[in-house]
């Protein structure tokens, strides 16, 4: 099965894109959870026959392994990008942190259903080890800032890399992209309120 970012483009019966049926089996997921949601309703949503969607995905649990992955490589991206390689690590932290919000502003469907796995299935335990994967990177930077004398050492770099990760994940509960906030200024929102108290700040004068 071709990845999601390539498959986009296809179009099939009755012309519905592979994007436009995840998005909306997404939704469902969403809704009323992966394990209640049937083919028969996703068909119903999309005003299709199974078999329509059977043109793009061969079951339920691609579309799953799809959206997860949706997620999660948007996540990786970030970490990728030449502002979390170089430069002093609580920068780079920094960028991750900024990054991390703007791609959940941007897939927050995605990014919802996400944070609701459970291990269920191989392809949820597959998601899960890759969040962990993620969830070290952001540790590792932590301490490096902690190494450099960026980050105040009296908290476990694994304790603020959830702390963190837990505020940006929190938005999911009442960020709508729609409701006049932009994703820039959601992330410099969680940014200063997150990095003015995680920041060691210069000795005070006398």
């Amino acid at each position: 099965m071709t990845a999601i970012g390539t498959a986009t483009g296809r179009r099939g019966r009755p012309g519905h894109s592979l994007d436009s049926l995840l998005r909306t089996a997404v939704a469902l997921f969403n809704e009323r959870g992966y394990d209640a949601t049937s083919m028969d309703e996703l068909a119903v949503r999309l005003g299709v026959t199974k078999s329509a969607i059977y043109h793009h995905v061969p079951s339920k649990v691609e579309l799953l392994r799809l959206a997860l992955d949706r997620a999660l490589d948007a996540l990786f991206a970030v970490t990728e990008e030449p502002g979390a390689i170089a430069g002093p690590a609580i920068d780079r932290l920094e960028h991750v942190v900024r990054g991390s919000v703007r791609v959940l502003a941007a897939e927050l469907p995605f990014v919802t259903l996400l944070l609701r796995v459970r291990g269920n299935s191989a392809v949820e335990q597959a998601a899960l080890e890759r969040r962990r994967r993620f969830d070290r990177i952001v540790t590792d930077l932590v301490r490096a800032a902690e190494g450099e004398g960026d980050v105040r050492p009296d908290v476990d770099p694994a304790v603020t890399s959830r702390l963190l990760f837990g505020t940006v994940n929190s938005l999911t509960e009442w960020y709508r992209p729609d409701g006049g906030l932009s994703a820039d200024d959601l992330a410099d929102a969680v940014v200063t309120t997150a990095f003015a108290g995680l920041r060691t700040r210069p000795a005070a004068g006398p």
